[in-house]
């Protein structure tokens, strides 16, 4: 019989409601899948597939580097220090970047400026910071995750742990300041050869500690004396910093870790002559 309008239908059969509910979860699993591995492609993509191509890059970067400072010493007469280059052009390379205490051999060139594309290819100077070894805060950012993550394991660096700067014309060794927590009883970790130079810093330099995590708008950790009141100016005997920035916690950029060294040694470089590793780079 045909149903007419105005007579209400008999249900479907349990079996084809059953039916339907078996294609409605079955429609929700093939979605939650799709979105998975929709998911997973993205995490392999950002860590390993920008890793290699930022490595590609870095290595670039770094031949590029090593050829123009052989150049340039073999144009320096022999037994002679060799001079610091001009500053370079944004997106260039300058300098390199040693965290013995991280591994043997962790090492990256660091490019000027902190532009996207530029931090593609490996940390960065942040422009308008001091250069190496100059008094004031010599400034560098790196990412955490992907682009070759150069400042992945940043959060392992203990106090007096070593960070190299290698220029064209010198080395030099700045040390992990004491943590926020082992400021008030510092005793040199226990009287540590490698902590000679180290100690809480004071006044005005009372925000400046091994390490930090601040929000992403506190830009004052990279002025000359960080977290300053009157920002950008040195005071008198002001000290030599160096600053590492990148993102944190990992896969995020609520935050950001901050870790802050002091120099305490330097070493030149002599033209014609062996150019001898500093035994910093040893330690790990």
């Amino acid at each position: 019989m045909v149903s007419t309008i105005g007579t209400p239908q008999s249900p479907p059969p349990d079996s084809e409601r059953r039916v339907t509910w078996r294609g409605v979860a079955r429609f929700g699993g093939e979605l939650m899948i799709t979105a998975g591995l929709v998911l997973l492609l993205f995490v392999f993509y950002a860590v390993y597939v920008t890793d290699w191509f930022a490595a590609r890059q870095q290595h670039a970067a770094a031949q590029q580097l090593h050829d123009r400072w052989q150049q340039q010493r073999a144009e320096q007469p022999s037994g002679g220090t060799i001079p610091e280059p001009p500053p370079p052009e944004p997106g260039a390379g300058f300098a390199r970047l040693h965290l013995p205490a991280l591994g043997p051999g962790l090492d990256f060139t660091v490019l000027e400026g902190t532009g996207t594309e530029t931090l593609k290819r490996g940390p960065g100077h942040y422009e308008g910071t001091q250069w190496p070894g100059a008094p004031g805060n010599f400034a560098v950012a790196g990412h955490r995750i992907g682009r070759g993550a150069p400042f992945n394991e940043l959060d392992q660096l203990s106090s007096c742990d070593p960070l190299v700067v290698e220029t064209a014309a010198r080395w030099y060794v700045y040390r992990v300041l004491p943590m926020p927590e082992e400021e008030a009883g510092w005793d040199g970790r226990g009287g540590d050869p490698r902590c000679a130079g180290v100690a809480p810093m004071g006044e005005p330099y009372g925000e400046v500690a091994g390490r930090r995590i601040v929000a992403p708008d506190r830009a004052e950790v990279i002025d000359p004396v960080p977290g300053e009141v009157v920002r950008g100016e040195l005071p008198p005997n002001a000290s030599r910093l160096i600053t590492l920035t990148t993102c944190h916690p990992e896969y995020s950029a609520r935050q950001r870790l901050i870790v802050h060294g002091v120099l305490t040694t330097e070493y030149p470089k002599i033209a014609g002559r062996p150019q001898l590793r500093p035994p910093e780079l040893e330690e790990g």
